[in-house]
């Protein structure tokens, strides 16, 4: 029960099969008070359901990260909140070339704007009460140039960038924040936008195979927790070693 008397905030957290559901499930089971944010109450309730016959506690709020009046909202709703995941993304495979400026804005309000927005809003209140811990989930994406993904890549470097400038800014109040870097994941969302390539980017990785959500949300977990106590600023890996290899 590492999170006991904690709430946690997940963004995008609205699929069974993607990492914010297994973040928002593991957090439940260490104790955790979740608050899963998403745009589909029906795949939101689903989530919510398994936790809590699971025996943990959970809700969801509705939400569009594109609208920052509903980003407010979101932050009012979710309460005091100890622990934010901001998860939520936007990709769109295209080239550069021909690439629509619709998609490119899309891409940058939902993993950059929204997650300084709702940080903003919900660190004012941590700051009040002397403690918190933000976690953002980057990617591979943002260290390995990949064709057709320069829009996505690039809007998770800035994603690292604001974790390493919420962390200097946020230390003096005993707020932490870090970032994690998945690799290929098993996430449905990625199996379907991969297909039958998912399996030869296998050969790539250091350990010969594509990681699970499940093993991000124990990455979540250590962050969450106070056994990372002493750790802010960072920017970890969980690609199977194929940014360092």
């Amino acid at each position: 029960m590492e999170l006991a008397n904690k709430t946690a905030l997940i963004t995008g957290a609205g699929a069974v099969g993607g990492i914010g559901a297994a973040i928002a499930r593991r957090f439940a089971v260490e104790g955790a008070d979740v608050v899963i944010a998403g745009r589909n109450q029906a795949r939101g309730d689903e989530v919510v359901a398994q936790i809590t016959e699971a025996g943990g506690k959970a809700r969801f709020v509705l939400t569009d990260l594109l609208d920052e009046a509903k980003i407010l909202a979101l932050a009012e709703a979710a309460g005091p909140v100890d622990i934010l995941v901001n998860n939520a993304a936007f990709v769109e495979v295209g080239p550069v070339v021909g690439y629509s400026s619709a998609a490119f804005d899309t891409t940058f309000d939902t993993n950059v704007r929204a997650n300084y927005i709702l940080t903003g809003a919900l660190v004012e209140k941590m700051v009040a009460r002397g403690s918190g811990n933000v976690i953002n989930i980057s990617s591979l994406a943002a260290k390995i140039a990949m064709p057709n993904m320069a829009a996505y890549g690039a809007s998770k470097g800035a994603v690292e960038s604001l974790t390493r400038s919420y962390a200097a800014e946020f230390a003096a109040n005993n707020i932490r924040v870090n970032a994690i870097s998945p690799g290929t994941i098993s996430s449905d969302y990625v199996m379907d936008l991969l297909g039958p390539a998912a399996d030869q980017l296998k050969e790539d990785v250091p350990l010969k195979r594509i990681g699970k959500p499940e093993e991000i949300a124990e990455v979540a977990l250590f962050l969450a927790s106070d056994r990372s106590s002493f750790v802010t600023g960072a920017v970890l890996a969980a690609d199977g070693g194929r940014t360092a290899v």
